[in-house]
């Protein structure tokens, strides 16, 4: 058997961290198992499920470096839900309902008065054809609810009914069905909920394990139902903690909260991402992982927390810069083309300035300071006066990284000067930052002609 996973977003925004995380959880599992992973997109709903939105799912999935084996979408597959319909209608279990929403609401009150739990009673079940006729008569529509097996022979005496499973996250589970409402399949409109079209293709698509967040733990024991209701083995489940905010507020596709685009476009590095996302919240500690397959060495979802994880950005950009300076040029060297930094200097520069950046974009910044030099220069007169006299002390080239230490020393020598009196000076006319990488790298990179315009125009 191979081990089959999926993710299944809802293509009605861009995917967060979130959704990084249950969508990394399931790739990491199939990656330790030699398994499949499926993108599946959930576009049952038409009005809200956009073309773009699937089209951004893919790309920031990609950036992360996972490659779906299969993608599908829901909205391509009504014919095989209309057949499930079929075959529960047909084994009784699925049964129309015509209750408006007052009406649910006037029960639950009085259901909850008499200290009963707050579930559906299953009054659908009592109305004789006449009467569904002549409900049908006033215009009402039936939705379609799913018959619980909870009882025994009598619907309305429902008893203790539990599902036992074995969670890959959380370990024994126990559900009750008894304490569930019949859910809601089919919509009066005839559209689909969520909980039929997802469990008929995770039998279609021979889905074996379902990794996904602990919000859906109370509705696995209604789907295990189903399951069986279909002639269909369960998959095996499991459900990590979810990430909020740091203020401790839920992660949204409609607000782009921490959305993997806004980060990818913020320039922090996917393995941050996908690092972060997946170690917070869990026993292991959150460090960087240079690459898919060492996270994927790290990765147990068991050791994942019961309780919700608090994601902050600030760890995020810690990690990145952990990346970023330990990469080499090789690894990086098509994107700094991409950033215009390119030629027999660029390797030089780039193991120059990798250790004070801490997105990758930054590089460009001190790439214009190497090629055109400070734009402002803020040096008192005596202070500009000492750097146009340094200038005279510049050596001729070639130059390397000890050509720094030998002009400085003249300098200091000439001057009188030692320690930041002598230092910030030449740092401030040469590139126009009070700090930065160190200048024994970046001076051979400036030339003597750039060093001495930059000290004479100070």
């Amino acid at each position: 058997m191979t081990i089959t996973v999926r993710f299944a977003p809802s293509p009605t925004g861009q995917i967060h961290i979130g959704n990084t995380r249950t969508a990394l959880f399931n790739w990491l599992f199939a990656l330790q198992n030699n398994g499949r992973f499926i993108l599946r997109f959930d576009d049952t709903d038409r009005e809200r499920s956009k073309t773009e939105y699937a089209d951004q799912i893919e790309t920031d999935l990609a950036w992360l470096g996972v490659s779906p084996h299969f993608v599908c979408r829901q909205s391509d597959r009504f014919a095989l839900y209309e057949q499930a319909v079929e075959k529960l209608k047909a084994a009784g279990v699925l049964y129309p309902c015509y209750d408006t929403a007052e009406e649910l609401e006037r029960r639950r009150k009085i259901r909850l008065t008499r200290r009963l739990p707050p579930v559906y009673g299953r009054e659908a079940l009592k109305l004789t054809e006449e009467e569904r006729n002549a409900l049908e008569a006033e215009g009402r529509k039936p939705h379609w609810r799913f018959l619980l097996p909870n009882f025994d022979t009598d619907p309305f005496s429902p008893q203790r009914t539990e599902v036992h499973w074995d969670d890959i996250v959380r370990g024994p589970q126990t559900v009750d069905l008894a304490s569930m409402s019949d859910p809601v399949l089919v919509r009066e409109d005839g559209s689909f909920l969520y909980t039929l079209p997802s469990v008929v293709d995770d039998i279609d698509l021979g889905i074996t394990h379902v990794i996904r967040g602990d919000d859906h733990v109370t509705n696995t024991g209604a789907q295990i139902a189903l399951f069986r209701a279909l002639g269909a083995v369960p998959p095996e489940f499991g459900h990590h903690n979810l990430l909020t905010t740091v203020s401790g507020e839920g992660l949204s596709k409609r607000t782009g909260a921490l959305s993997v685009r806004s980060l990818r476009e913020d320039g922090i590095e996917p393995m941050a991402v996908a690092s972060l996302a997946v170690l917070i919240g869990t026993s292991a500690s959150v460090e960087a992982c240079r690459t898919m397959n060492e996270l994927a060495a790290r990765f147990d979802p068991s050791t994942s927390s019961k309780s919700s994880a608090k994601f902050d950005p600030a760890e995020l950009l810690v990690l990145s810069r952990a990346i970023v300076q330990a990469k080499s040029f090789d690894e990086v060297s098509a994107q700094l083309k991409e950033l215009g930094i390119d030629g027999p200097k660029a390797e030089a520069f780039w193991n120059a300035v990798r250790g004070n950046i801490e997105r990758l974009t930054d590089t460009a910044v001190w790439w214009t300071v190497v090629e055109q030099g400070p734009v402002e220069v803020e040096l008192s007169d005596d202070d500009r006066a000492f750097v146009k006299a340094a200038a005279d002390l510049l050596p001729p080239e070639p130059w390397d990284h000890g050509t720094w230490k030998a002009w400085t020393g003249a300098v200091k020598t000439a001057s009188g000067r030692k320690g930041r009196e002598l230092f910030h000076p030449l740092r401030q006319a040469l590139t126009g930052r009070d700090s930065g990488p160190e200048l024994a790298e970046l001076l051979p990179l400036i030339g003597r002609e750039g060093a001495v315009n930059r000290l004479t125009r100070a």
